[in-house]
């Protein structure tokens, strides 16, 4: 394996053991990213349910992102991960990325859709949530993966669309 590559992947599990040893926070709490919450910005997450990992993310601004999941006036592109609990609630599984009919913004305004999008986000704000910092872009991202593999998180997709 190149030394490079190699140097990121000696991080990762050392990393995530550290985020399954985390404290979680649940209901909205702000977590505690250290002094003046400067300590943390940057990391990867990860939502838990009645002790079942479900989905891992990466942010370079943990807590907003955290708020984005399930802030009552966060919209279809904010809340991804809603969204997609919401399209698994409702039977909208399959995405399209064109305008019109099955298009986000169409699934938003749809009351059955609305009510299960709303219901994901008051699902998701009772989750359990831990973080764990990582600066670096390059190692924040190999993280993210590792511990959705790991953990085999159902809602990470590392697929293109």
């Amino acid at each position: 394996m190149d030394t490079k590559f190699a140097a990121f992947v000696d991080r990762l599990h050392p990393a995530y053991l550290n985020l399954l040893s985390k404290s979680p926070v649940t209901g909205g709490a702000k977590p505690n990213y250290g002094v003046g919450d400067q300590a943390a910005k940057r990391g990867i997450y990860l939502f838990t349910e009645q002790g079942r990992h479900l989905y891992v993310g990466r942010s370079n601004r943990l807590f907003q992102r955290y708020k984005n999941h399930w802030g009552p006036s966060k919209t279809e592109r904010e809340a991804a991960f809603a969204f997609k609990l919401a399209r698994e609630a409702t039977g909208f599984l399959k995405a399209t990325y064109k305008k019109g009919e099955g298009s986000r913004k169409h699934l938003a305004l749809d009351a059955t859709f609305g009510k299960a999008f709303i219901e994901a986000k008051e699902r998701i704000r009772a989750m359990d949530y831990r973080w764990v910092e990582e600066k670096d872009p390059t190692c924040q991202c190999l993280l993210e993966i590792y511990a959705a593999v790991c953990l085999e998180t159902p809602y990470n997709d590392f697929d293109t669309h």
